[in-house]
């Protein structure tokens, strides 16, 4: 079985997720990136991943495929093109499209929810009749990056013009701000069915920025997985796996944005363990055209679990950090008073953090599985006493 995956710069999903599940799976690996440096040890080919026509042509040159994949947000419609060019399983690289794409997105979602959103050209006005406060973003943006809450025209105005001087040929989105507890559905499609494998409750730091700053463990309240399904229907989103992050409003769940990919920021390393199951291993079986394999996931929700993003207060250079954790780490062995810990420092000491109101401001991630939450936030605030990051 060979497995082409698609990738720009490494992520844990793909080197602690994919890449180690791959060859538990006995799959030889081609990995094809515009990065080729950044993968010793591996099969590698380089090209230019966002252009499906590279992909196409690297993989016609190279060996027979049986699975093309990506994790990538940016990756994934090309990666979908290019698995429809040779028959392989994949996703519907229309719906890629509109999932990344977050005023097409928007247009998708029209029928299913009334969320006022306009999208906002290079060179174009800003509108009079938006119900503040709004949303401003990225269309095609990332890890927050470029995305605020603002109270009036003028503020709008303001910060549209801000972000243009860093995108100056972007499309914006200006939305209404979807108020209310924000929560994430995990979904996991074989071509059949399209399962519902969790979700997290989550939690942001001080707004008019949107960092996430905690995830816990929480699945979708039953009454809001009809709208839901409704929202994936329209978009369509089926085959796959796919990460949606939506609000509960006053006037039910309104979803914020889809992700047709895995979680991420090791929370797909959380998922796998609270189900118990070869999550990494599922997603690219499904790829080769298995089908999900018959599982209760109610039947598996036996613990608790949550990851921190440890995240810089204020700018300055780090001088003492805490090193990477593992479970083993721990006495007695892969416990912490019945609690599983895992670090991963994102930064070194000496590195200088610039605060930017972003997912860029993490220092590190802590990740924390247990019976219950009394005891994971327990576990999770010892080790942030005992083991600070510091910046000077």
């Amino acid at each position: 079985m060979r497995l082409y995956l698609t990738t720009l710069n490494p992520t844990d999903s793909v080197t602690g997720g994919f890449l180690p599940a791959a060859a538990a799976l006995g799959w030889d690996v081609t990995i094809l990136t515009d990065q080729p440096d950044r993968y010793s040890g591996y099969d590698v080919v380089a090209a230019d991943v966002r252009d499906p026509r590279a992909v196409i042509d690297a993989v016609a040159s190279h060996h027979r495929p049986d699975v093309i994949f990506s994790n990538s947000d940016h990756l994934q419609a090309a990666t979908a093109l290019a698995a429809a060019y040779f028959g392989l399983p994949g996703k519907d690289w229309r719906a890629c499209v509109t999932a990344k794409n977050k005023a097409l997105t928007r247009r998708a979602l029209a029928a299913v929810e009334p969320v006022r959103s306009v999208r906002l050209p290079p060179g174009g006005q800003v509108p009079e009749d938006l119900p503040y406060p709004v949303v401003v973003k990225p269309a095609l943006g990332v890890a927050s990056e470029d995305v605020v809450l603002v109270d009036d025209r003028d503020a709008l105005a303001a910060a549209v013009a801000e972000i243009r001087e860093r995108r100056p040929e972007e499309v914006l989105v200006a939305e209404e701000f979807l108020d209310g507890p924000l929560r994430t559905l995990e979904t996991l499609g074989d071509g059949d069915v399209r399962h519902v494998l969790g979700g997290f409750a989550t939690t942001l730091g001080p707004l008019p920025h949107f960092v996430e700053e905690r995830l816990d463990w929480r699945p979708p309240d039953a009454g809001h997985l009809p709208h839901l399904s409704a929202a994936l229907d329209a978009a369509g989103i089926g085959f796959g796996v796919c990460h949606t992050e939506y609000a509960v409003t006053r006037d039910g769940p309104r979803v914020i944005e889809i992700n047709y990919r895995l979680i991420g920021d090791n929370c797909d390393f959380l998922l796998a363990d609270l189900l118990g199951v070869p999550l990494h291993q599922w997603i690219l079986r499904v790829h080769a055209g298995e089908p999900l394999p018959v599982f209760d996931p109610d039947g598996l929700r036996a613990a608790y679990g949550a990851v921190v993003s440890l995240v810089a207060e204020r700018s300055g250079t780090v001088t003492a950090a805490p090193p990477d954790l593992h479970p083993a780490d721990l006495s007695p062995p892969g416990t912490e008073d019945g609690v599983r810990l895992w670090h991963r420092a994102l930064r070194e000491i000496g590195d200088h953090v610039e605060v930017t109101g972003t997912n860029r401001d993490y220092l590190g991630l802590l990740r924390a599985v247990g019976p219950d939450r009394a005891s994971v936030d327990t576990a999770i605030d010892t080790f942030r006493k005992e083991h600070p990051w510091v910046l000077a």
